[in-house]
C-alpha cells in the first residue's frame, strides 16, 4: 500500500461522509478508488492527466474532486478529523501558528 491509498481504517472513517450514489443513471465509479486517485494527484503533485490508470479516468477523478469540493464533502471530513484530534488530545491550539505572509496569492490576488 502506498502513501496515497487509504487504509481500511481510514476508509471506514471517511465513507460516512461520501454522498450516496444515485438510484438511477449510470453507476458511479468506485468511491475509494476515486479518492485514492485524488490523493495520488494532490500528494504527488502530478497533473490530473498523468494520474495512473489504476485509479480510473483522470476526468472522472477530477470532476468528483471538484464536485465534492463545491458541496463541502472535503470540509466535513477535515472538520471531523480536527474534532477527533482535539478530543484525543492530539491537537493543541497553543502549538499552532498561522502566518499568511508566507502563503503566495493565487491568480493575481492581493498579498
Amino acid at each position: 500500500m502506498q502513501f496515497y491509498e487509504l487504509t481500511h481504517k481510514q476508509w471506514e472513517f471517511i465513507s460516512p461522509y461520501i454522498p450516496p450514489k444515485a438510484h438511477t443513471g449510470r453507476p458511479r465509479e468506485d468511491d475509494r478508488t476515486t479518492i485514492n486517485g485524488v490523493l495520488y494527484v494532490l500528494l504527488s503533485g502530478c497533473r490530473w492527466m498523468d494520474m495512473p490508470a489504476k485509479f480510473g479516468s483522470h476526468k472522472t477523478v477530477w470532476e468528483r474532486h471538484k464536485k465534492w469540493s463545491e458541496i463541502g464533502v472535503w470540509k466535513r471530513i477535515m472538520d471531523s478529523l480536527v474534532s477527533r484530534g482535539y478530543a484525543r488530545g492530539m491537537i493543541n491550539a497553543d502549538d499552532m501558528s498561522v502566518d499568511s505572509s508566507t502563503v503566495p496569492a493565487k491568480k493575481g490576488g492581493k498579498r
